[in-house]
């Protein structure tokens, strides 16, 4: 089948060149873009079942981040930060004349979206948390670190597959190999030498051991930019990432926010499981 979206590319203010995958969406379609941001070391295919749904009624947008599948990698470790994740973003949206949208974050790109919104208020119409929050704990990070900038390859699908589950299987302790086989390649590309690897620059690992990289501080106050905005925070029950009393947190100081927790499953749910796609499509339904 033909592929639904268009591969386009941006320069990011460092002269790297990005990648995005553009899903057009119908003809006529008036009804605002979602951007959709992928977390630590995932890419454009993490969205790729929810954004052909949704751009049966919009454009969709999926960025890869500096590092990530397509997108150049940075000869600067450094620029590795949500920060500047977020520059690179900001310029994309400016050059595509996009001033109102919905949100789509996971992990990494929850907490883009928060600094985005504490940048410039009033501009998202509707967000999707998706196992983020204001605060990160720190048992999840320290599990990330374990295994971030690794660089395993393997020599067949199936040994990915198992690779990701010796490392991943606490946070999807019900996953057959068939979905370890769709993670793998989610995750990972064939590389130059035959094998399987990850589809991320290695060098990311080493700004995210730095101090308040990982997960910038003071959070909260970017978190309230969001206030009244109609937001969906998808919890996976198992998350260690997102406790439940960041999640009331949240609740306490956006009504609008309402909670879906996916059972049995961890950091974090993949947004195509059928109650998070129903409440995604109703979040998406009353923010226009």
């Amino acid at each position: 089948m033909a592929a639904t979206y268009e591969d386009r590319y941006w320069t990011s203010s460092d002269g790297l060149n990005l990648h995005y995958r553009n899903y057009l969406g119908p003809e006529a379609g008036a009804k605002l873009p979602v951007l959709c941001m992928h977390g630590l070391t995932r890419n454009a295919r993490d969205f790729a079942l929810l954004a052909e749904d949704l751009a049966a009624t919009r454009r969709v947008i999926v960025p890869e981040m500096r590092g990530r599948g397509l997108s150049a990698y940075a000869p600067d470790s450094d620029t590795y930060s949500p920060v500047t994740y977020v520059a690179d973003v900001e310029k994309l949206l400016a050059e595509q004349n996009i001033t109102r949208f919905v949100v789509i974050g996971t992990s990494m790109g929850g907490l883009m979206t928060m600094l985005m919104a504490a940048a410039s208020p009033g501009r998202m119409a509707a967000v999707v948390m998706n196992d983020i929050g204001p605060e990160v704990d720190a048992a999840g990070l320290s599990r990330i670190s374990g295994y971030v900038g690794q660089g395993r390859s393997y020599p067949t699908w199936v040994h990915a597959a198992r690779g990701l589950e010796a490392v991943h299987s606490p946070a999807f302790p019900d996953y057959d190999l068939d979905q370890w086989l769709e993670m793998a390649k989610r995750t990972m590309v064939v590389t130059q030498n035959g094998r399987i690897g990850f589809d991320y620059d290695m060098a990311i690992a080493e700004p995210f051991a730095k101090p308040g990289n990982a997960a910038p501080p003071n959070l909260w106050l970017a978190f309230e930019a969001l206030a009244g905005v109609p937001m969906l925070l998808v919890r996976g029950a198992l998350s260690d990432l997102l406790s439940e009393d960041t999640v009331r947190q949240m609740g306490a100081r956006n009504p609008a926010m309402r909670t879906i927790t996916v059972p049995h499953v961890g950091h974090a749910p993949t947004l195509d499981e059928p109650e998070v796609r129903a409440a995604i499509h109703a979040l998406l339904d009353e923010a226009e």
